[in-house]
């Protein structure tokens, strides 16, 4: 009964913020109904936002199986920073997800595996992103077949795409956008929860001033930490370590 997420951004659940700042996010959301549907859940999460895949299936789930009582669940989703960079090797990120499953099962621990929601039409340059993506969701959609493993796909969520469920830098989700994934992730689970749906509006302003606040705002300090070999996620460290319990 303890449940500890690992993952980047999307799993810390940027975007989600409460009102001191701190993240929320999708799996926070589910572990508070897994709480509520039986107290004897626990929770951590483990994700840091810039996290490659490869510190993912490794530090961040060396530190899960880890964990004393070890994880009985443990959710997996990375690849979305790889697939940023022009050398990613999607053949790579599918053998790094194929070990982070094997690992679990030979532990004992349930895992199940997330894509990221898909940002594309939002962002500079989204349509090769939108490439590079679906080839790696069909892949693990593939491998996690053949493991027999619950596969949460939000990257193929075509009501995740609208843009009233993205923050401001159209690269992470908001409140809304967070609230949906928890639903397909309990649906997953088997857990009864109503589906989260935004509704219907138009998508807001994308005009020069608007685009131009945006490029400053949000894509500028992203190519510079690249440009100095720097992530978002540098000196960051998990926000719950421990076994905790959310409402």
């Amino acid at each position: 009964m303890r449940y500890v997420a690992i993952g980047d951004s999307f799993s810390e659940g940027m975007g989600d913020e409460r009102a001191d700042g701190t993240p929320r996010g999708w799996a926070d959301l589910v572990a508070a109904a897994l709480i509520a549907d039986d107290p004897r859940w626990q929770y951590a999460n483990l994700a840091i936002r810039g996290r490659l895949l490869e510190p993912i299936v490794t530090t961040q789930l060396d530190a899960a199986l880890a964990m004393s009582p070890p994880p009985t669940l443990v959710s997996l989703n990375g690849g979305g920073n790889d697939m940023m960079r022009r050398n990613a090797d999607l053949a790579h990120l599918v053998r790094l997800i194929e070990g982070a499953i094997e690992r679990c099962t030979a532990a004992g621990v349930r895992i199940m595996v997330l894509s990221g929601a898909d940002p594309s039409d939002h962002l500079p340059l989204g349509r090769v992103l939108r490439r590079r993506a679906d080839q790696l969701t069909e892949a693990v959609r593939d491998l996690t077949g053949r493991h027999g493993v619950l596969f949460v796909d939000c990257f193929g969520d075509a009501e995740l795409r609208r843009s009233g469920y993205w923050s401001a830098d159209r690269l992470h989700l908001n409140a809304a956008g967070h609230r949906r994934v928890a639903g397909l992730v309990l649906a997953g689970l088997g857990v009864a929860d109503a589906e989260h749906r935004i509704a219907e509006g138009h998508a807001g302003s994308r005009g020069l001033i608007v685009q131009a606040r945006y490029y400053r705002q949000h894509v500028l300090p992203w190519v510079l930490r690249r440009a100095r070999g720097r992530s978002s996620g540098d000196g960051r460290t998990a926000k719950y370590p421990a076994w905790t319990s959310v409402s």
